[in-house]
């Protein structure tokens, strides 16, 4: 395996990994209003989060710095056509970040209540993009010889892309909700399943469509870059098989099912992307590859080295902090965050 390929493996790792972890830490900002009734619910809920949601954003910056660094034309592309997309969805990731650090300050409930706010806007935002960011990745953007972005803001919103954002969005608020499931405790876990149970139809629906859809949209018989195999089958079957798992109360089980999900589908996303890491809706020349927007491999060596000595320490340490407060949380334990 040459280095290109490497380091695209492992942005696809990065993301897969932040998409698992940031994508229930969504799904919990999105549920907020839902299952916390009153401030106490509310703070319940804010903090299954608290010890995790600035770790898990970390993926994010790491899978972003990764694409500068190893494949700058892709960031430079990347950055500039979706400009006004992502400085929203930085805005938003801002703003929720600032929400959580600020919401219990003051006793005030006008001002408890608008941070909370700042959470279901910031952690909605994010989850709708997403999927509108990578769905536009595989389906193309108009990208011309000197690998500029030559598009519009409205070619963005097309309506594929958009469905693509609807299922980001419900497939990381179900993700949330199995999250949940694991850590609360009594009446609030119950209200947890009852919408775990009420989000899980619209989301299989719409990932069937999304997927269907896909199959003509993107031209996969000619476009495909790698073929994902049953991949994307097997994304949808753990959805399917979940809702038994979920109606035994098999928590754990419902949770690791959500998960799989969300990565069958990164995985599809960058298997079909492969070689390329943006596609050009002007002609398949113009495309962006591994190889054409790629740094030097004196760069690619480095990254590697520094990649390899310090990515497990990452991994041993987030993994540690999940283990320390893997403890369940109830009303009765409402600690402020």
């Amino acid at each position: 395996m040459d280095l290109n390929i490497l380091w695209f493996v492992l942005i696809g790792v990065l993301f897969t990994g932040f998409f698992f972890l940031e994508g229930f830490d969504y799904g919990v900002g999105i549920l907020l209003p839902v299952l916390g009734k009153d401030d106490i619910g509310r703070r319940v809920v804010i903090n299954t989060i608290g010890p995790h949601w600035d770790g898990n954003e970390v993926w994010m910056i790491t899978a972003g710095g990764a694409i500068f660094a190893a494949f700058p034309h892709w960031y430079a592309t990347m950055f500039s056509g979706f400009y006004i997309a992502l400085t929203l969805m930085l805005a938003a990731l801002i703003l929720r970040g600032v929400a959580f650090e600020l919401r219990s300050k003051f006793e005030s409930p006008t001002w408890r209540q608008r941070w909370d706010w700042a959470i279901i806007f910031g952690s909605f935002v994010p989850a709708l993009l997403w999927g509108v960011a990578f769905t536009n990745l595989v389906r193309g953007v108009p990208i011309n010889e000197e690998m500029t972005y030559v598009g519009g803001f409205l070619d963005l919103l097309n309506p594929y892309s958009l469905l693509g954002g609807v299922v980001s969005l419900l497939i990381f608020t179900l993700h949330g909700a199995a999250f949940l499931l694991l850590k609360l405790e009594g009446e609030m876990r119950d209200h947890a399943r009852k919408v775990a149970e009420k989000v899980w139809l619209p989301t299989v629906i719409a990932l069937v469509v999304f997927a269907a859809w896909g199959y003509f949209e993107l031209d996969l018989r000619s476009k495909l870059g790698m073929n994902p195999g049953v991949i994307p089958m097997a994304s949808v079957a753990s959805l399917l098989v979940g809702r038994y798992f979920l109606r035994e109360k098999k928590d754990g089980t419902f949770f690791i099912l959500t998960s799989l999900n969300i990565v069958f589908m990164t995985i599809t996303a960058f298997m079909a992307l492969f070689p390329n890491v943006m596609i050009s809706s002007l002609g398949d020349a113009y495309n962006l590859t591994i190889y054409n927007a790629s740094s030097t491999q004196y760069t690619l060596t480095v990254m590697s080295i520094v990649a390899g000595l310090m990515v497990p320490v990452v991994l041993v340490y987030q993994a540690w902090s999940y283990w320390i407060f893997r403890q369940r949380i109830s009303r009765a334990s409402h600690l402020e965050y």
